[in-house]
C-alpha cells in the first residue's frame, strides 16, 4: 500500500480511531506510534499497519488465535471484549431456547502467555454483566483442566485463553460448549460447525465497544480444589491392580508452560515417584527462552530433556506442550542405542493397545459385542495411522475415523479412546472430552513401566503390535507457501490430473474428501489408497499457510527376525512415495 493514496489515509484514520477506544494503554500507545511512523512514509510501518487492519480476526477453529498487537486482525483487549460479548449473547440465547428460565453457567481459564490473565478476567467481567453465572480459574492452569471444569461444574460454556504451542508473540481464545448449549456428544468439547458460525454472527452483531458492559465483581474465583479434583481424577485412572509396576525413571518437560506442577502431582499420585523436571524449562515463561518454537514436534525442542535423560539414566522422557493438552514421548531405541521421540502414530497405537489390555484385564469374564455399552468405540483422525483400527477390531471393539482435530474426535458417540497423530490423546473422555497430555502421561508411564518389568522397552511393545497387525510406517511432507492461492492451485492440479500410482503401486481408491460421505462431513482433502495398501492424504492446513501430505505404508512381518529388514523396506517405500507426491505437486 502506498503512503500517499486515499486508501492509506483512511488506514491512518482507522488506526487512530482504534487507538482512541483501546482500553489497553500499551497497545493504544504502540498503535499511535506506528501510525505516526507510517504517516512519514516508512514502508515497513505502513505494511505492519496494513496487516493489523487487513480484516477482522475470524472466529473459526475452536475460536480465535493470532499474534498479540493492536488492530482488528490481532489478539488484544478490543477483539477479546467483542468475542466475549458475542459468546455471552450466544450462550444466553442457547440456554433460553433449551432450558427456559435456567441461568447460563460458564468457566474461564488461562495459561501463562502474555495477557492471558487479562483476557480471562475481562471475559469473566463481560459474562457476569450479561447475566451468566461465571467461574474463573484460580491461576494459570492447563487447558485439559478447563475442559474438565466445563463438565465437572456442569457449565454451558467454557473459554480457555491460550495459544497452545504457538510462538510467544501469539495468544488465542478457545471455546467449549456444554450442558444446555450443545448436543450430548459435544458437552465439554471444542466447538464445531454450526456453532462456530452462530457465535461469529453474534460477535459481528456486537455494537460499539463502549456498549460492552463489564461487571466490577460478581464472578466466582474457583478455589484451588478444582485443580486437586482434576489431579485426583487423572491419577485415579491408574490401574495398579492389573498393572502394578511403577519402577520408572521419568524426565518431564512442560516446555516453559503451565503443566509442570500438575503433571508431576498427577504422576506422583499415580505411583510414579521418580519424576524429574527439566530445570531450564520447569516453570512458566511466556517468552519460551530455551526453544525456537514451543512445540515438542519441532526439531530441537526436546534437546534439553534428552540430554537430562541421558545424564540421569532415565527410562523415558515425557513432554507436554505449553498448555499441556499434548504429550510427546521419547526413549532409547534398542536398534540404534540413541534416544528418539516416537511419532504420534506410534504413541497412539501403544496407548490404544494398552487401553485394550486394561479393558481385557477388568472384563475378562464379560464378553461384549463390538461397540456395545460394555465395549466402547476407538477413534482417530483420518490422517492418523490405520493401526488403531486393526488393534480395536482384533479386540472386538468398534472403530471410527473422523475429520482432523479433536473437536471431531471427542464427539464420537461411545468414545473409549481417541487420538490424532499431532500428539493428541484422549484416554478418559468421560472426564475430559478433549486431548489431554497429562492423563495420557499416566497411561504412557503405566505401559512403559509394565514393559520394563518384563525386561522390555516400549519399542519392543510396538514390535509385538507389528508382528500381529503389520508394520505401519508413516511420514509427512509439509509445504509452506507465501501465497494462499498456491494451495488452491496445487489442490486443483491434483483434481484435474490425479496421480495413477505412488511408490510403484497403482492407485486403486481415490476419494475427494470435499464431496463428503456417510461417515465424514466435507473437507478439502484428497485420499489415495494403492494396490499394496499404501495411503496418501493431501490437504491444506486449517491453521497455517501449508499444504500437508500424510503418508503411510504397511509391511507384513512374519517373525521378529524379519523386523529389521521390514523397517528398511518400509522406509524405502515411504521415500519412493514421497518422491511421487512431490512430482504430483509439481515440486
Amino acid at each position: 500500500m502506498t503512503s500517499n493514496g486515499a486508501e492509506f489515509e483512511q488506514l491512518i484514520i482507522e488506526a487512530r480511531e482504534w487507538a482512541s477506544q483501546d482500553p489497553d494503554p500499551g497497545t493504544a500507545a504502540a498503535l499511535e506510534e506506528l501510525a505516526d511512523v507510517a504517516a512519514t512514509g516508512d514502508p515497513a510501518a505502513g505494511q505492519q499497519l496494513a496487516d493489523s487492519f487487513s480484516g477482522t480476526l475470524q472466529f473459526g477453529t475452536a475460536g480465535l488465535r493470532a499474534a498479540l498487537g493492536p488492530g482488528p486482525n490481532r489478539m488484544n483487549r478490543v477483539v477479546v471484549r467483542r468475542a466475549a460479548a458475542g459468546l455471552a449473547a450466544f450462550l444466553n440465547d442457547a440456554v433460553a431456547a433449551a432450558a427456559p428460565g435456567a441461568r447460563p453457567r460458564a468457566v474461564v481459564g488461562y495459561d501463562a502467555r502474555h495477557n492471558s490473565d487479562v483476557f480471562a478476567l475481562e471475559t469473566a467481567a463481560i459474562f457476569t454483566a450479561a447475566g451468566i453465572e461465571t467461574f474463573l480459574m484460580p491461576a494459570a492452569l492447563p487447558t485439559p483442566l478447563l475442559a474438565y471444569a466445563v463438565r465437572a461444574l456442569d457449565c454451558d460454556g467454557g473459554v480457555m485463553v491460550t495459544a497452545s504451542h504457538n510462538p510467544p508473540q501469539d495468544n488465542g481464545y478457545k471455546v467449549y460448549l456444554g450442558r444446555h448449549a450443545v448436543e450430548e456428544s459435544g458437552r465439554g468439547a471444542q466447538i464445531v460447525a454450526p456453532y462456530d458460525a452462530a457465535i461469529a454472527a453474534k460477535i459481528d452483531a456486537v455494537g460499539a465497544l463502549d456498549t460492552v458492559t463489564l461487571a466490577n465483581d460478581g464472578w466466582t474465583v474457583l478455589p484451588g480444589s478444582i485443580a486437586t479434583d482434576y489431579q485426583a481424577a487423572m491419577s485415579g485412572l491408574a490401574d495398579t491392580a492389573n498393572f502394578p509396576a511403577r519402577e520408572l525413571k521419568i524426565i518431564l518437560t512442560p516446555m516453559h508452560g503451565v503443566g509442570g506442577a500438575t503433571a508431576v502431582a498427577v504422576l506422583n499420585a499415580a505411583g510414579f515417584t521418580d519424576v524429574t523436571l527439566v530445570e531450564e524449562q520447569a516453570y512458566p515463561d511466556p517468552d519460551f527462552p530455551t526453544v525456537a518454537f514451543p512445540n515438542p514436534e519441532e526439531p530441537g525442542a526436546l534437546d534439553l530433556a534428552l540430554a537430562a535423560a541421558d545424564r540421569s539414566g532415565a527410562d523415558i522422557v515425557l513432554a507436554n506442550d505449553p498448555d499441556a493438552d499434548r504429550a510427546a514421548v521419547a526413549a532409547k531405541d534398542p536398534d540404534s542405542g540413541a534416544w528418539r521421540m516416537l511419532r504420534g502414530d506410534e504413541v497412539g497405537a501403544l496407548l490404544g493397545a494398552h487401553v485394550v489390555a486394561r479393558l481385557a484385564a477388568r472384563n475378562e469374564d464379560q464378553p461384549h459385542a463390538a461397540g456395545d455399552a460394555g465395549g466402547g468405540v476407538f477413534a482417530n483422525s483420518i490422517v492418523s495411522s490405520r493401526l488403531l483400527a486393526r488393534i480395536a477390531s482384533a479386540a472386538g471393539y468398534a472403530h471410527e475415523e473422523t475429520l482432523t482435530g479433536f473437536k471431531w474426535i471427542s464427539r464420537v458417540p461411545g468414545l473409549m479412546y481417541g487420538y490424532e497423530e499431532a500428539l493428541g490423546y484422549c484416554v478418559a473422555p468421560s472426564l475430559v472430552r478433549d486431548k489431554d497430555g497429562i492423563s495420557a502421561a499416566v497411561l504412557i508411564a503405566e505401559l512403559a513401566a509394565a514393559a520394563k518389568a518384563e525386561g522390555k522397552t516400549i519399542f519392543d511393545t510396538l514390535d509385538e503390535l507389528y508382528l500381529v497387525h503389520g508394520l505401519h510406517a508413516s511420514d509427512q511432507l509439509s509445504i509452506r507457501v507465501a501465497d494462499l492461492g498456491l494451495l488452491d492451485a496445487m489442490m486443483n492440479r491434483l483434481r484435474v490430473s490425479p496421480p495413477e500410482a505412488f511408490g510403484g503401486s497403482a492407485v486403486e481408491t481415490f476419494t475427494d474428501l470435499a464431496q463428503g460421505s456417510a461417515h465424514l462431513p466435507p473437507t478439502d482433502g484428497l485420499l489415495y489408497i494403492t494396490r499394496d495398501q499404501s495411503r496418501v492424504i493431501i490437504r491444506p492446513s486449517g491453521t497455517e499457510p501449508k499444504l500437508k501430505c500424510y503418508l503411510e505404508v504397511i509391511q507384513a512381518v512374519g517373525s521378529a527376525a524379519e523386523l529389521p529388514q521390514a523397517r528398511q523396506t518400509a522406509r524405502a517405500a515411504l521415500d519412493h512415495v514421497l518422491d511421487d507426491v512431490r512430482e504430483a505437486l509439481g515440486l
